[in-house]
């Protein structure tokens, strides 16, 4: 009897399942994006074909050409061999809808802040936010939805990574908002002076020192000092909540994403008075604190 020959990779369908059979059996980890092997894979063929990212069963049947079927097949064994996060494998990440350019200069854009920005769901009156300061940038991505969630307000942008500004300069210009947004080299509050603000946000490093010797593969290809933030996780932390207050408005406040700091937090800090934002996929992970 002939030897069974191996199945074709035909349609999108057919490299769709290829890639969720396989990284459900390489046992990957998730979190830049999405949180599971199949949003992963979905992202990955239509992201890497130009299609919308939405939903993939409109492109099921899709043929693709050799050419394109040689670059899915190359993604998906560099997803598992490498198990480096599938956005800077493919260059592009979304936060709420928006297209961001990513690549090992900056953390991947996923912070809950997005959400809350998007949604309105800030205990701020929009109206009245006419400065943001974004502390720790990175990709400059929570800056650049800041700019669209507050139209008439001029946002700074801070970072000490010479290359991660590098690429928040690039995504501030494709996204048309050099002449609002303004992007700082420095630590923190240091590049902006005596500046005050209606609104700080920061999605600044946090992750502990026990949490830092777990990380998975992939979180390792991400810059280390976007990410680890001393023996508790709140070495940036502290120093932004002990400067914030001074740089604010009245009626001012910040907004700032801590992971899984919040029991450190409120030990350190007994007496503040911060309320938890949380949403669809977060409980406890972001705060405010008025001025």
């Amino acid at each position: 009897m002939a030897a069974r020959s191996k199945p074709s990779l035909v349609t999108l369908n057919d490299f769709f399942r290829l890639a969720v059979r396989r990284f459900k059996a390489a046992r990957l980890a998730y979190g830049h994006g999405t949180t599971n092997a199949v949003d992963e894979a979905a992202f990955m063929m239509l992201e890497a074909l130009g299609l919308p990212i939405h939903a993939i069963e409109p492109w099921l049947d899709l043929k693709p050409t050799a050419a394109e079927r040689a670059r899915l097949v190359t993604l998906i064994d560099a997803r598992i061999t490498l198990r480096m996060p599938a956005p800077y494998l493919l260059g592009a990440a979304y936060m709420r809808g928006v297209r961001f350019h990513v690549d090992r200069r900056a953390l991947i854009p996923r912070s809950f802040i997005g959400d809350l920005l998007a949604n309105d769901a800030l205990p701020i009156d929009p109206g009245k936010v006419k400065r943001v300061l974004d502390l720790c940038t990175g990709s400059g991505c929570l800056a650049i939805l800041a700019a669209l969630a507050f139209p008439r307000a001029r946002i700074d942008a801070v970072d000490l990574s010479a290359n991660a500004l590098a690429l928040a300069r690039r995504n501030v210009a494709t996204h048309r908002l050099a002449d609002r947004i303004t992007l700082h080299r420095g630590d923190l509050f240091e590049p902006v002076a005596r500046r005050r603000y209606d609104l700080i946000i920061s999605n600044p490093p946090y992750v502990d020192a026990r949490g830092m010797a777990k990380l998975p593969p992939e979180y390792r290809h991400e810059p280390k000092m976007a990410l680890a933030a001393g023996d508790d996780g709140l070495d940036l932390v502290r120093r932004i909540l002990a400067q914030a207050a001074g740089h604010l408005r009245p009626g001012g406040g910040l907004v700032c994403e801590i992971g899984r700091g919040r029991a450190s937090l409120e030990r350190a800090y007994p007496a503040a008075p911060f309320i938890w934002l949380d949403t669809e996929q977060s409980r406890g992970e972001v705060f405010w604190l008025g001025r």
